[in-house]
């Protein structure tokens, strides 16, 4: 899901916003009034996108927009204003758009794609620029704490609940947004995954072992609790074991 801030004073126009978001992929993960409320909420959710209204009690959403672009990977900001005069400045303080009130559904979607598109661009560069400046590779997480990079030798697994991923790591464990899916295909080979919600380092498998319900499991060096592995990938586990390190 692609997380989503409402910024905006009126709250009819919050409320038709987030009518407009039902049955997407966008989650409204959290709303603010002003730019102040604004400002604290993307710094405690991480937003990929900030909708974001211009005329605001204390500070306007263009002084938002400005603050945000001044972050390291700051969410896209899409404005939705009734006024047409603040659209030079909007895009002086990089928005990815500008939507003019009352805002049709289409229109919106468009703008939320392109911007999904830009951000997805500023995660692929920004990955890119730390493998090429560290010769062992690794993964790069948007979590609550921002973006994280945990070196691909550090995980010891990855376990999908909801629509969250915990990346299980020598330093501790981060909570990401990002599926399963999308980052198994940033992990190296050495990954395997043995159940539909779970992903293990082969490197730190010490044994799989057959319960007495008949029932297969992992243990890894480093974790505690056995992991269970899926009865229709067990043959497939063990072929992966069987290959030479």
């Amino acid at each position: 899901m692609t997380k989503v801030i409402i910024v905006d004073d009126e709250p009819l126009a919050r409320e038709r916003l987030k009518r407009l978001l039902l049955d997407t992929h966008y989650e409204v993960c959290a709303e603010a009034a002003g730019g102040d409320e604004a400002l604290e909420r993307i710094c405690l959710h991480t937003p990929d996108i900030v909708l974001l209204d211009i005329r605001m009690p204390g500070k306007d959403g263009l002084e938002v927009a400005a603050e945000l672009a001044q972050h390291p990977q700051p969410p896209a900001v899409i404005f939705t204003t009734a006024y047409d005069e603040y659209a030079i400045q909007a895009f002086r303080v990089r928005a990815q758009d500008y939507l003019l009130k009352p805002i049709r559904r289409e229109d919106l979607m468009r703008a939320l794609q392109n911007a999904t598109q830009v951000n997805r661009a500023q995660l692929q560069n920004l990955k890119q620029e730390i493998n090429g400046q560290d010769e062992e590779p690794a993964v790069v997480c948007r979590s609550s704490r921002g973006i994280e990079r945990i070196k691909i030798s550090d995980i010891l697994y990855l376990q999908a609940e909801h629509k969250y991923v915990t990346v299980f790591h020598t330093q501790g464990e981060t909570l990401s947004d990002q599926p399963l899916k999308e980052l198994e295909q940033a992990l190296n080979p050495h990954f395997l995954r043995i159940h539909r919600n779970t992903l293990i380092n082969r490197h730190y498998i010490e044994i799989l072992q057959r319960r007495h319900d008949g029932h297969y499991e992992v243990r890894l060096r480093g974790v505690r609790d056995a992991l269970p592995v899926s009865r229709r990938l067990v043959t497939e586990v063990k072929q992966f074991l069987a290959q030479p390190t």
